[in-house]
């Protein structure tokens, strides 16, 4: 995939409750890792005013190219909590990482608190060299999983996970089977907005941010997130 053909798309105040008054990008859906389980089965950014935002970037309607994507993220305020990929992952090659992306990125957010998180396999390519690489550059990239064997699999392997649990997952902390910590996102226990909150920016090296399915769409996420863990 060419870095060329995508587009990426700054919101510099976001409008969206849920992540508080920050920073937020979108990244052309050809970002989105190819085993992503949500594609079309529960993805929030699918529906609703964000998916026709995304459609638009994805389309070149909106948004800039990585160069100057770079360029509007090097502008930001320092130290200013930044999400990252609102909607999108980190652009690959048939889920392979693209090194150069993950190298120009880091180097336009080194002096904000940025983040964001991935469906990639660390097991394909550079993708868990890259990850490491950004995650040592203060660029946090959080390991998207559904199950808590990856979850602890993740944080063995070094990286910061995050965990989809269904809808009516009951428990707001638990313990893994690795003896990590789980804890349900703030803002949905205790209704915390990211610009408040900054968990999933930086946190202990052994807990793992989990989020409720929540939505529209919150069935086919459960159904996905029962697949993933039979």
């Amino acid at each position: 995939m060419s870095l060329s053909r995508l587009r990426f798309h700054l919101t510099r105040i976001s409008g969206n409750s849920k992540t508080g008054p920050i920073p937020v990008t979108t990244s052309s859906r050809d970002t989105c890792s190819p085993s992503c389980p949500f594609k079309g089965s529960g993805c929030y950014a699918e529906s609703g005013p964000l998916a026709i935002h995304w459609q638009k970037v994805t389309n070149a309607e909106r948004g800039v190219s990585f160069a100057q994507h770079c360029r509007d993220l090097a502008s930001l305020p320092p130290q200013q909590l930044t999400r990252l990929n609102q909607a999108g992952d980190l652009p690959h090659t048939r889920g392979r990482i693209s090194r150069r992306f993950v190298r120009g990125i880091v180097a336009a957010c080194r002096n904000l608190k940025a983040y964001t998180y991935t469906h990639h396999r660390l097991n394909l390519g550079e993708n868990l060299a890259l990850l490491r690489f950004a995650n040592r550059n203060g660029l946090t990239v959080n390991v998207s999983t559904e199950n808590e064997k990856a979850a602890d699999s993740a944080i063995a392997a070094g990286l910061p996970a995050v965990l989809a649990v269904s809808s009516d997952e009951s428990r707001n902390a638990w313990r893994t089977p690795a003896g990590n910590l789980v804890m349900i996102c703030p803002a949905q226990t205790r209704g915390k907005d990211c610009a408040s909150c900054e968990l999933c920016h930086k946190r202990g090296k052994r807990v793992v941010i989990a989020f409720r399915a929540h939505g529209t769409s919150k069935r086919k996420a459960n159904a996905a997130i029962a697949e993933a863990g039979s």
